[in-house]
Order: C-alpha cells, then sequence, then structure tokens
C-alpha cells in the first residue's frame, strides 16, 4: 500500500519513497505522538490516561504525508479502513487483494488496516500469523501450532479457518491446534483427550485416536473422559447436517 502511495505523481514530484508512508519511520509521522495516534496523559494520583494525539487527531501521519492522495484516500484514510472494506478499495490491486482476502478467509474481515497489535486477541494474532504462512510457497514439511484460534469467532468463521487449515494440512503440512471448540475437534484427523479436569486434576491421556474413536471412550475402560459425550454429541450433529 505503501509503494502505491509512493508511486502517485504528488509523491514523486517531491522525491518521497514508500518510506514516507509509514509511521514507524520519523520523516512521515506526527512527531507529537511518534505516529502512536495518542498520547499519554499523566493525571496527578491516578494512573495514566491516554488521549487522542492533539495534533494529529489520531491520524498518526503529519499534515505533509497527508497531503498526498491515492484514489482521493490518505494513507491514514486507508488505515481506517477494515479488512472487508479494503477488498473492495484494492480489488485492481493483486498485490495488496491477495493478503487481504486471506485474512478475509480466516476471519478477521471486521479489523482495521491500522489496528494496532496491541488491541488483538491472542486468537486474532494467531490468525494473522497463519495468513502470513498461507502466503508463502508450501514446501510441505512444516508443523503449525496454534492455541485456541477459534477464541471469540462465529461459528461462519470457524468454517473459514477450517477450510484453510485443512489446505495447510493438504498440502503436507501438520497442524496441531489446542483447543476447546467441538466444532474443530471433531473435524480433526486425531485428538488426544487429556483430563480429567483441569490444572492439577489434569495431566492425563485419557484417550487418542480419531474423533470417533475418542467420542466412545467412556464405554471402555477408560472412564472419565468429560470431553467422550460432548464430542459424541458434535459427531452426529457434524454428520446429521452432511
Amino acid at each position: 500500500m505503501r509503494a502505491l502511495f509512493a508511486a502517485t505523481k504528488a509523491a514523486r514530484a517531491k522525491r518521497w519513497d514508500a518510506g514516507r508512508f509509514s509511521f514507524n519511520v520519523a520523516k512521515g509521522r506526527c512527531a507529537t505522538c511518534d505516529g502512536e495516534g495518542f498520547v499519554s496523559v499523566e493525571l496527578l494520583f491516578m494512573p495514566s490516561a491516554y488521549a487522542p494525539c492533539p495534533t494529529c487527531h489520531g491520524a498518526r501521519y503529519n499534515p505533509q504525508t497527508l497531503t498526498v492522495t491515492w484514489e482521493d484516500r490518505t494513507i491514514a484514510g486507508i488505515l481506517g479502513l477494515t479488512v472487508d472494506e479494503a477488498c473492495a478499495v484494492f480489488a485492481a490491486q493483486p498485490a495488496v487483494l491477495r493478503p487481504l482476502v486471506l485474512l478475509r478467509e480466516i476471519g478477521l474481515g471486521y479489523l482495521r488496516l491500522g489496528q494496532p497489535a496491541t488491541e488483538l486477541s491472542g486468537g486474532e494474532a494467531q490468525r494473522i500469523k497463519l495468513a502470513t504462512e498461507l502466503q508463502r510457497a508450501q514446501r510441505g514439511d512444516a508443523l503449525y501450532v496454534l492455541d485456541e484460534p477459534t477464541s471469540g469467532l462465529h461459528p461462519a468463521d470457524v468454517d473459514k479457518l477450517l477450510a484453510q487449515l485443512h489446505g495447510l494440512v493438504d498440502a503436507g503440512n501438520t497442524v496441531l491446534v489446542v483447543e476447546h471448540d467441538l466444532r474443530v475437534v471433531a473435524d480433526s484427523d486425531w485428538v488426544i483427550d487429556l483430563g480429567p479436569g483441569a490444572g492439577d486434576d489434569g495431566g492425563r491421556i485419557l484417550a487418542s485416536g480419531t474423533p470417533e474413536h475418542v467420542s466412545r471412550a467412556n464405554r471402555s475402560r477408560v472412564v472419565g473422559s468429560r470431553t467422550a459425550p460432548y464430542l459424541a454429541e458434535a459427531l452426529g450433529l457434524a454428520f446429521a447436517q452432511r
């Protein structure tokens, strides 16, 4: 995106490169907030608070940088778009569109392009890393470990994420997911059920095998799986939906 702005007639006339449109570089960012978009306000006898930058008002760039526009939008305006909105704006820019489509396909279409990393949940951060990996050429020998990547996701977005994970596996990679969402567990190739409880009450492998095998764990000599009956229900629902 920064390259598109650097290629505009206005930027070339000023001999500005792509770095000018990064809020991590001093020459383009707001000098008051250092590109953060907000400033810390010291309060007497109370914790510090944060307020929009009084100079850029949250735009993160200095006024000179914001004089350059691409398709009638400033770089600050672009970063204010959601991924879904940006897919429409950059529909004719394949290099930009491809990563945006991947983000949308793993359920992150609602994120703003300029959203600070500190505002992301753990699951969102993992899915962004996953989208980065999906852009690379697949060699088929990688191990991906994800810790509850479906946290906070709508069921429809879980389906999108599962499709991408299956794509990694189909390419020959191995995906290990620590997960409590039984729809994900039921869709796995192999399940390791730990328990019987949490913390000091857990740590034992109660059952392992295909989802169908683990769902019948309490019918065998291994008793105590709290996952088994709910997994059986999830498998029955999935089978009915087919």
